[in-house]
């Protein structure tokens, strides 16, 4: 993507560390050469497991618009089951990239106009020795995959230093798991 702003939005529920996900790509992104970084959550008063979202801006300059991705480049959803709650790709430009914790294979979803990447992250967290559930690291090597915008060994020592003392190893093993794991189609 050779893009001025790279817009990602990234869908999960309250307590699922969408928002962790977000930091640690962006971090990784700063590392690499992106100086222009903004990070928005957008939560209120949720309660855990209700949905929510957050958006990350990246550039190679500096990023002025502090506002919520509306038009993303990228979406990225780390429970299938929101799919059905909110409209994950509204705004998302013809032509984006969907990246999908998912344990459907990409002839099985219906997404026209985009490009799909999925990922059996819920699995994967699991095989790796950590609790069901906990997908945000195995989210972003599917994104560093899909997107190839960042380093996997990057996004993997920012992994790590994130959950220094909470499986560190397993969380930076469940996101190169995913990144080899990660399937990515045309739709």
């Amino acid at each position: 993507m050779s893009k001025e702003i790279i817009r990602i939005r990234w869908h999960g529920r309250g307590g699922q560390g969408a928002i962790t996900a977000a930091k640690i790509v962006a971090n990784a992104a700063f590392e690499s050469g992106f100086k222009g970084i903004v990070m928005v959550p957008s939560f209120g008063t949720e309660r855990r497991g209700a949905p929510i979202s957050t958006s990350l801006k990246l550039s190679k300059e500096t990023i002025n618009d502090l506002s919520p991705t509306e038009s993303p480049d990228i979406v990225v959803v780390l429970d299938q089951m929101i799919l059905s709650e909110v409209d994950v790709t509204h705004g998302l430009k013809p032509g984006g990239l969907l990246i999908l914790n998912t344990h459907k294979k990409l002839n099985q979803l219906d997404f026209k106009d985009l490009s799909l990447a999925v990922a059996d992250i819920t699995s994967i967290s699991s095989q790796v020795g950590l609790k069901r559930g906990i997908v945000n690291s195995g989210i972003i090597g599917a994104f560093a995959k899909a997107s190839q915008l960042l380093d996997i060994d990057v996004l993997i020592k920012h992994i790590e230093a994130e959950f220094q003392g909470k499986k560190p190893q397993e969380n930076g093993n469940s996101a190169r798991v995913a990144y080899e794991q990660t399937i990515i189609g045309d739709k």
